[in-house]
């Protein structure tokens, strides 16, 4: 296909920025940038509790959980919509921890350190199915969850996963705050 005669071939003939100033003019050094305007985030996106973790395109991991919501082994009177909000979520953290799209590995890490793939004891499986309820629609219960999930954690591959999955739900049971649960407050 020919190319339009004011189209350099070469990158030698591309125009530049100096050529068009006047002889003896220079182009000055290009300004440090500082966050300025209204809406500049500081130095990078911050960190905390409730803020996410964004990634590339991390929305795809509520469709990969969705296609798992067969696998679910759920707790009685546990909804699968609350499961898979809380999977898909850890998945999008993990996913996100990489600098990566969620794939089906990120929501199989995830549906395996919430016990989802029926390995929970009966009392993990009744404190969970508490602590996930609701987190279909409530984002503050889905991001308590995800955020007790440490990112050293969601970083290991699967096949090193087994031998700290038992602390981690312990810990998990320590740090969620499960609302109407033995020493929450009603307040």
């Amino acid at each position: 296909m020919p190319t339009d005669p004011y189209v350099p071939s070469r990158i030698e003939d591309r125009p530049r920025q100096e050529t068009n100033l006047a002889p003896g003019v220079k182009m000055p050094p290009a300004r440090s940038w500082r966050p300025e305007r209204p809406g500049d985030l500081p130095s990078g996106q911050p960190h905390g509790s409730l803020l996410g973790s964004p990634g590339p395109n991390v929305g795809y991991a509520l469709t990969l959980a969705e296609r798992a919501r067969s696998w679910l082994a759920l707790a009685p009177h546990e909804h699968a919509d609350d499961a898979l909000a809380v999977v898909a979520e850890v998945a999008m953290k993990r996913a996100a921890a990489f600098g990566r799209a969620p794939v089906s590995g990120d929501i199989e890490m995830a549906m395996a350190l919430l016990g989802y793939q029926g390995d929970a004891n009966a009392e993990f499986a009744a404190w969970r199915a508490r602590a996930v309820h609701g987190a279909h629609h409530q984002y503050q219960e889905r991001r308590a969850m995800v955020d007790a999930v440490p990112v050293d954690l969601l970083r290991l591959r699967a096949d090193k996963l087994g031998g700290h999955v038992a602390q981690f739900r312990a810990d998990l049971v320590d740090t969620v705050v499960v609302p109407g649960a033995a020493g929450a407050s009603d307040g």
